[in-house]
């Protein structure tokens, strides 16, 4: 039987694959091969029966806080869930991972694991503790074992947007606070994108070079919605990572920050993501 894969060629330039299944040297790029990803997670989903997820958890990424999830969260409240939001000290993965996990063991229940951006690394470290149900990246980073954001966004393609990070200032990234506001939050309103941009967090280097030992996208079903306008994560990179987890993807026009310019789309996959859990729960 022939299968269809994706090659990683160097960062986010791919090309498609067609042929019987092979290994490709990691140097070379990776063998993509979902349904064996899918199978696991088909598994998992069926031997876990009780499996009702009302409650969420949602990591934030770098340069911002957890307040950007207040839309969301009212949203996801409103209809009944749980929700609880982790505030990153994005210094290193290591300790965000750490700072999700005491969230996380703080919940009851099976838990939907949310991820923006730099989140979406966060959470698939974070994602492999028992309680996660399912995992949901909003044009997040979505890293295989041995990667970490630094390696995937080291060869854009040419033609993309490159984000305005300015050199580091004692071990810390910043982004330009005059370009924050069209790279980052496009489509917020402007007096909001000017305060995010007077209010970001700085974002350790060594988190963006902490590398996955174990990413929990292989074994656990997750979501993705892609962002078709973002000019931080590209549209086409945010494809091939979901396509390389499995996921199952939306796709909404927006901006980087479109957990605060349209928190209904983003509740949206993240409740869609609950109903599937205890769908296959029952």
């Amino acid at each position: 039987m022939q299968r269809q894969g994706l090659v990683r060629t160097s960062g986010w330039q791919l090309e498609a694959r067609t042929g019987a299944q092979q290994a490709v040297p990691v140097e070379l790029g990776i063998f993509v091969d979902n349904e064996i990803c899918i199978r696991r997670k088909e598994i998992i989903m069926a031997e876990n029966p009780s499996l009702e997820a009302k409650s969420v958890v949602l990591v934030h990424g770098g340069f911002v806080d957890g307040s950007g999830w207040e839309g969301v969260y009212n949203i996801l409240r409103k209809d009944g869930y749980n929700v609880a939001i982790v505030q990153n000290p994005t210094i290193s993965l290591a300790d965000d991972v750490a700072a999700t996990k005491r969230i996380i063991a703080a919940q009851n229940g099976p838990i939907i694991l949310v991820g923006h951006s730099y989140g979406g690394a966060v959470i698939t470290e974070a994602g492999n503790d028992p309680k996660v149900a399912g995992l949901v990246y909003i044009t997040a980073f979505a890293p295989d074992k041995g990667e970490s954001v630094s390696s995937l966004i080291k060869d854009p393609p040419p033609g993309a947007p490159v984000p305005p990070i300015l050199p580091p200032q004692d071990g810390y990234l910043f982004l330009d606070r005059a370009k924050f506001p069209a790279s980052f939050a496009g489509d917020v309103d402007a007096e909001r994108a000017a305060f995010m941009a007077d209010s970001q967090v700085p974002w350790g280097v060594e988190a963006l070079s902490g590398t996955i030992s174990e990413p929990a996208w292989k074994t656990k079903p997750s979501w993705y919605l892609v962002v078709t306008e973002d000019k931080m994560i590209p549209p086409p990179a945010q494809r091939f990572m979901s396509q390389r987890a499995g996921s199952t993807v939306d796709e909404v026009a927006g901006s980087h920050a479109i957990y605060v310019s349209q928190p209904n789309a983003v509740a949206a996959i993240i409740k869609k993501a609950a109903g599937a859990a205890k769908a296959a729960g029952k």
